[in-house]
């Protein structure tokens, strides 16, 4: 792993702007041509896969999860104007074509009614709560008058140069191995403007982007990063470094993930901007009390800049270790701050202690107690899965085995039991299977991946016996449970969806790239 930093990230020299070659209207420093059609790079479209030598995924492997990004052109329903489209098009050609220039005069392209209006809808669909002011979406989009009145002050903020952002509100959420995890939350305003943002410099910083890191990016979604890794596994790479960084959103340090994102623009309000949301103070509310806090490092986890900015960071990292140019390289998958490093067995150890050389020097600190050399024939986690290098039963073929992690059939387990308790039995029938449909559902569209029939058909059968208990104190009757509740009855009549068990996958996907 090279110490040294890629060619791509800001290799142009400070206040460089370059010229574009080719002509028309001058869009972020840009001139763009008529002729460019908008590659579509946020909608997954084959012409945009073309770029990525190790990324050929078929679409439909990005089948529906609210969880993970998807195929399609943005949210569903919401389409980009074709105009901004045209911008991002440029944008990207540009950055793709030219990986040392520096775009110029991109604070404009905030001021565009278009790109505020779309801005706002995208940030309507993610919904949320309200920032330290209060100002609610609904409140912003209660009628169309009220709606354009709030876009044209947010409009002449910009082009006046007034807009500052409102402090950062805290609040805590439990995560599941018990702890909580702080999330920040801006005001509507300041997530529209950072919306506004992340559409211009998006597609500059997407051009840059390693094709191994799959988090947070349009178009790619976690079961693209499994693929990768069965990929790897399949050419022979079974030792596995499982890191895990401590609290990294929170401790990117401010000065150089701004010499980054200078790496690619050279416009100085634009930038400003950027550094006045990370400089941003936290609120946090408790016992009736506010406590205002500095923020001198960390990007909050909860706006919308943050994952591209996190991505920003980390993508030194995923080149330096992907593209060494030796044979047998080790391969490093990325999904936002969680990754693995497949090498060569016996590599591990030498990896991992090059690893903590390298975040130590960029300001960031591995979980040690967290952070592993793993042999792959014993499994390891990835993002909710357990992925084992195995033999197969019926041929004794080595294969990689990828199935829902143990930890992640408890979570289903426990909110089926959450939803199926003595505070429920006074619920409508349908009214607690249609809840509990609802998370069975979003749980299979994740995890029904790969070798998943054996967790399915288990949790199916745990899910239905839980539901029959929960029926037969509702009913109080005496008959035995399986008699008066069979299965038939349950999902016909009681309307019990049934987790899938029957994996389609192959069908699906095109596989993970061989091109290791």
């Amino acid at each position: 792993m090279s110490e040294n930093p890629i060619p791509t990230q800001g290799a142009a020299q400070a206040g460089t702007t370059g010229q574009a070659a080719s002509v028309g209207p001058v869009v972020g420093g840009v001139h763009s041509s008529a002729e460019h059609n908008w590659l579509d790079l946020w909608a997954l479209n084959p012409e945009t896969r073309a770029y990525l030598s190790l990324a050929r995924r078929d679409a439909a492997c990005s089948h529906a999860s609210s969880r993970r990004e998807g195929a399609g052109d943005g949210p569903p329903g919401i389409r980009t104007p074709a105009k901004l489209r045209h911008l991002q098009d440029t944008l990207y050609r540009k950055a793709k074509a030219e990986p040392g220039y520096r775009f110029w005069s991109l604070y404009g392209e905030l001021t565009r009614r278009d790109l505020l209006e779309h801005a706002l809808r995208l940030v309507v669909h993610n919904g949320g709560a309200p920032g330290v002011d209060g100002e609610s979406l609904a409140h912003i989009t209660g009628t169309p008058e009220r709606q354009a009145r709030w876009l044209d002050a947010v409009q002449g903020e910009l082009k006046a140069k007034t807009y500052r952002p409102a402090p950062v509100r805290r609040v805590h959420i439990p995560k599941s191995n018990g702890g909580q995890r702080p999330l920040g939350i801006p005001t509507v305003k300041d997530r529209v403007v950072q919306m506004a943002v992340l559409l211009v410099l998006g597609p500059i910083l997407e051009a840059d982007f390693h094709p191994r890191s799959y988090g947070f990016r349009p178009g790619r979604n976690a079961h693209q990063a499994l693929d990768e890794i069965v990929a790897a596994l399949r050419s022979g790479r079974l030792e596995v470094v499982d890191a895990d960084l401590s609290k990294y959103f929170d401790t990117i340090p401010h000065d150089r993930l701004m010499t980054l994102v200078a790496g690619r623009t050279s416009d100085g309000s634009l930038l400003h901007l950027i550094r006045q949301w990370l400089d941003a103070p936290v609120v946090e509310e408790g016992q009736g009390k506010r406590h205002v806090l500095p923020n001198r490092q960390g990007v909050p986890q909860g706006g919308v800049i943050s994952p591209l900015l996190a991505n920003l960071y980390l993508n030194a990292l995923d080149w330096q270790v992907n593209d060494r140019g030796t044979q047998g390289q080790p391969v490093l998958v990325r999904y936002a701050d969680d990754f693995v490093i497949l090498c060569a067995p016996g590599q591990g150890a030498a990896l991992r202690q090059r690893l903590q050389r390298w975040l130590t020097a960029h300001g960031l600190q591995l979980n040690e107690q967290k952070t592993r050399v793993a042999d792959s024939r014993r499994g390891f986690q990835f993002l909710g899965f357990t992925v084992r290098w195995q033999p197969s039963r019926r041929n004794r073929r080595w294969y990689a085995h990828v199935e829902a992690s143990g930890r992640s059939a408890q979570r289903l387990r426990e909110a089926v039991r959450s939803q199926l308790n003595h505070w429920t039995l006074g619920q409508r029938i349908p009214e607690v299977t249609a809840g509990l449909n609802r998370f069975l559902r979003g749980w299979s569209g994740y995890f029904h991946y790969r070798q998943s029939s054996r967790v399915m058909s288990k949790l199916n059968w745990q899910v239905r016996n839980r539901l029959r208990r929960w029926l037969w104190r509702k009913h109080g009757q005496k008959r035995a449970l399986w008699k008066a509740y069979p299965d038939e009855r349950l999902h016909g009549q009681y309307g019990l969806w049934p987790l899938p068990t029957r994996v389609t996958w192959k069908a699906r996907c095109s596989g993970a790239s061989n091109a290791l």
